[in-house]
C-alpha cells in the first residue's frame, strides 16, 4: 500500500508542477534573472507547492494507514505551516530576512515541542551526552540553518530536487526499520521526484523559498527523528545531506571572514562558481548527484563499521572535500591566468 501512496505522490507532484509551467496558470511567481542568478530568462518559482500538495496528500494517506504517526505528522505540520506560508509570501512580495528568521526559529522550536530534542551527539568513533538546554540548543539552531542552508544551495537546475530525492532515500533507508519513518521520507523523495522532471536541466519550473525552506526544515526534522529514536546515528544524517552541508557552511564561513553580507544573495557557492567556469548546469548538477549518491552509500555502509572505520571514513571525506573545493579555485586560477592578456 505504501509503494502506491508513493507512486500517487510522485503523480500529484508531477501533474502540479507541470500546471505550474503553463503561462495559464492562475498562480504565476516568476523567478527573473538578475547580477545573482545563474539563469537567463524568467522561470516560475511554485514548484513548492507541487511538492507540498503531493506530500500533504501522502502524509493524509499515511496518516490514515498507520494511526500512530499522527502525532508526529501533527508536530511536523505545526512547524511547517507558518514557515509555509512565510515562504510563499517572500516568493511574492520579498519579505526582509529579518522577518523571516522568527518563524524559521518557531518551525526548529516546534521540532523540540514534539521532543526531537538530540540529547546525544553522536559523530563517527565518539559519543557526547548533552545536558537539556544545551541539546535544545543545537536542535534549533541545526534546524535554522538547514532551513536556510537548503535555501542557499537552491541556485542550480535539478540541484535541490535532486539531494531532496537521493537524501530521503537513503534515510528511509537507514530507518527502514521504523516503517513510518520510511513512509514519511519516501513520501518527500517521490514529492521531490515528480518535481525534479520538469526541473532537471533545463529548468521548466524552480522550488521557490516555499519549496527550498520546507525542504530544509524536513531534511533537519527526518535527521534528528532519526537520530533521537536510534535508527540511525545523527552523523549518518550529515554525511547523507554533506553535499550540501558543506558547501554552505564553507562558503559562509568565508563571507563571514570577507564582512559580506551572509543573508544577501550571491554566486560564490561552489556549485555557482563551477556553472560559471563554463561547466553549466547539467555536468555540474550530475556532478553533484555522483557526490550525492557516493555519501548516501557511504553512510549506508559507515553504520555497519566499527568506530575505528567510521572515523577513518570521516577523515577520508574531509580530505575529499578539501581536494574538491581546492580544485575549484585551482580551474578558476587557471581561467584568469588564461584570460589575461
Amino acid at each position: 500500500m505504501l509503494i502506491v501512496i508513493d507512486f500517487l505522490v510522485f503523480a500529484t507532484a508531477l501533474v502540479v508542477a507541470r500546471y505550474f509551467t503553463r503561462p495559464a496558470s492562475r498562480i504565476h511567481l516568476l523567478d527573473h534573472p538578475n547580477s545573482r542568478s545563474l539563469h537567463q530568462r524568467p522561470i516560475p518559482r511554485t514548484g513548492g507547492i507541487a511538492i507540498m500538495a503531493a506530500g500533504l496528500a501522502g502524509g493524509a494517506l499515511i496518516g490514515w494507514i498507520l494511526p500512530v504517526l499522527r502525532d508526529s505528522l501533527g508536530f511536523l505540520l505545526l512547524g511547517l505551516g507558518p514557515l509555509a506560508v512565510v515562504s510563499l509570501l517572500d516568493d511574492r512580495y520579498g519579505i526582509p530576512f529579518q522577518w523571516r528568521l522568527p518563524v524559521h526559529v518557531w518551525a526548529a522550536a516546534s521540532l523540540i515541542f514534539a521532543g526531537g530534542t538530540l540529547d546525544r551527539l553522536e559523530l563517527p568513533g565518539f559519543a557526547w551526552s548533552l545536558p537539556g538546554w544545551l541539546a535544545s540548543l543545537f536542535t534549533l539552531l541545526f534546524a535554522v540553518w538547514m532551513i536556510n542552508l537548503y535555501n542557499f544551495m537552491d541556485g542550480m537546475d535539478g540541484f535541490a530536487g535532486g539531494m531532496a530525492v537521493i537524501g530521503f532515500t537513503a534515510l528511509a533507508w537507514l530507518g527502514r526499520a521504523d516503517a513510518g519513518f520510511a513512509a514519511v521520507c519516501l513520501t518527500v523523495a517521490a514529492a521531490s521526484a515528480g518535481f525534479l522532471v520538469h526541473n532537471f536541466p533545463p529548468a521548466r519550473i524552480f522550488l521557490g523559498d516555499a519549496g527550498s525552506t520546507t525542504l530544509g526544515f524536513l531534511a533537519a526534522a527526518c535527521s534528528l527523528w532519526g537520530g533521537k529514536t536510534g535508527l540511525f546515528p545523527f552523523w549518518a544524517a550529515l554525511l547523507v545531506f554533506s553535499p550540501f552541508i558543506v558547501d554552505a557552511t564553507v562558503t559562509l564561513l568565508r563571507r563571514l571572514l570577507r564582512g559580506e553580507k551572509i543573508w544577501e544573495a550571491h554566486r560564490t557557492h561552489h556549485y555557482q562558481r563551477l556553472v560559471l567556469l563554463g561547466w553549466g548546469h547539467r555536468r555540474t548538477v550530475l556532478a553533484e548527484y555522483v557526490l550525492m549518491l557516493a555519501c548516501a552509500g557511504s553512510a549506508v555502509l559507515a553504520v555497519h563499521l566499527p568506530p575505528v572505520g567510521q572515523a577513518r571514513l570521516a577523515l577520508g571525506w574531509i580530505l575529499i572535500y578539501g581536494m574538491l573545493m581546492w580544485a575549484v579555485g585551482r580551474l578558476e586560477r587557471r581561467r584568469a591566468t588564461v584570460s589575461v592578456p
